[in-house]
C-alpha cells in the first residue's frame, strides 16, 4: 500500500472535499480521485460516498481514518528518529491562538507534545482569533491554531481539530437589548450588536443580517471573543460567538443563548501552517500531534 494515498486519504476524509485536499496536499484533483480509487481496489470496497455535491466516508472509510490517521503519526515519528540517528529534535516553534483555545484545545497537544519533544522549546502568544491566518502568513507565527476561512490561502495547510458551533447571546440583566427582544415581534434593527472586527464570526454575522435583510444597529466593534463575551453580560448589547467560548468563560452564567432561524453555519478550528515548510522536522513534529488529536 503506497504511503502517500493513505495520507492523501486522511485528508480527504477530514475535508470531505476533493478540491479543498487537492490544493492542500499540492496534487491535482484527477490524481486525488485516482489515488482513492487504487486504495479502493486494494482493500476490496468502497471508502468514500460521493455525488456532484457532497463527499461522506462509508463505514469502512470511518475504520480506515482511525487507523490510518494513528499509522501515519506513528510512521512519521519513527521516520524521524531514524533520520536523526535518535539525537532529540531542538529548537522553538512560535504559536498563536485565542486564549478560549488555549483552554480547551492546546493542554491536550501540549501535553503529548513535551511528552514526546522535552527539548523543543514553545513560544506561546494569545491573542484575536481573527489574526490567526495572518500571523502565519506573514512569518509571525510558526504555527497557529484558528477558525478556517471559507477561502484558505493556497500557501496554507489546515488540519481540522473541532468543528464549533456559532450561536447569538444577550445579556440575562434588565437592559434595553433584553427589553427589544421580550417584544412580540422584536425590531432586530434597533437592538445593539456588538460585533468582532474581523474574521470568520464577523463574516458570519454580516451574512445572518444580510440574509435576513436587516441592517443591524452595531454598538461596538470589538478584538477578541472573550471580551465580547464580557460585555454582552454587562448588557452592552447582543452578539455572535462560537460555543466553546462560553463554554470557558466566567461570565457564562451571566448571558442567555437567543434561538434564530436560519441556523447559523458552524466553522472548523484548527492548527494552520505554511506549505513550504512542511518538510521542517519541528513543524513536522507539533504537525503529527495536531494530527492524531483531530481524529
Amino acid at each position: 500500500m503506497d504511503i502517500r494515498n493513505l495520507e492523501l486519504f486522511v485528508h480527504l476524509s477530514q475535508s470531505l472535499h476533493f478540491g479543498r485536499t487537492a490544493d492542500a496536499m499540492a496534487v491535482s484533483p484527477s490524481t486525488l480521485s485516482r489515488a482513492i480509487q487504487r486504495l479502493e481496489q486494494e482493500l476490496g470496497c468502497e471508502l468514500l460516498d460521493r455525488d456532484n455535491r457532497s463527499v461522506t466516508l462509508t463505514p469502512a472509510g470511518l475504520r480506515l481514518q482511525r487507523f490510518a490517521g494513528h499509522w501515519l503519526a506513528d510512521w512519521q515519528g519513527i521516520r524521524e528518529q531514524l533520520k536523526q540517528n535518535e539525537s532529540p529534535l531542538q529548537g522553538r516553534l512560535r504559536l498563536f491562538c485565542s486564549v478560549t483555545a488555549s483552554y480547551f484545545l492546546l493542554p491536550d497537544i501540549l501535553a503529548r507534545f513535551r511528552t514526546r519533544y522535552p527539548q523543543l522549546e514553545l513560544r506561546l502568544e494569545t491573542g484575536d482569533p481573527a489574526l490567526a491566518i495572518d500571523k502565519v502568513l506573514q512569518d509571525e507565527s510558526d504555527l497557529s491554531i484558528g477558525a478556517r476561512p471559507d477561502a484558505l490561502p493556497a500557501k496554507l495547510d489546515f488540519i481540522k481539530l473541532q468543528t464549533v458551533p456559532l450561536v447569538f447571546i444577550a445579556p440575562r440583566i434588565p437592559c434595553p437589548a433584553t427589553e427589544l427582544l421580550q417584544q412580540k415581534q422584536a425590531d432586530w434593527s434597533k437592538i445593539p450588536v456588538i460585533l468582532p472586527e474581523q474574521g470568520v464570526a464577523r463574516k458570519r454575522t454580516n451574512q445572518w443580517f444580510r440574509n435576513k435583510g436587516i441592517s443591524p444597529h452595531i454598538y461596538a466593534e470589538v478584538a477578541g471573543n472573550e471580551a465580547i463575551v464580557g460585555m454582552v453580560a454587562l448588557g452592552c448589547g447582543i452578539a455572535l460567538v462560537p460555543t466553546a467560548v462560553i463554554e470557558h468563560s466566567p461570565m457564562a452564567d451571566k448571558i442567555q443563548r437567543l434561538h434564530v432561524t436560519p441556523d447559523l453555519k458552524p466553522f472548523e478550528v484548527g492548527v494552520c501552517l505554511l506549505k513550504k515548510r512542511l518538510d521542517d522536522p519541528l513543524i513536522q513534529a507539533f504537525r503529527q500531534i495536531a494530527l492524531q488529536q483531530g481524529q
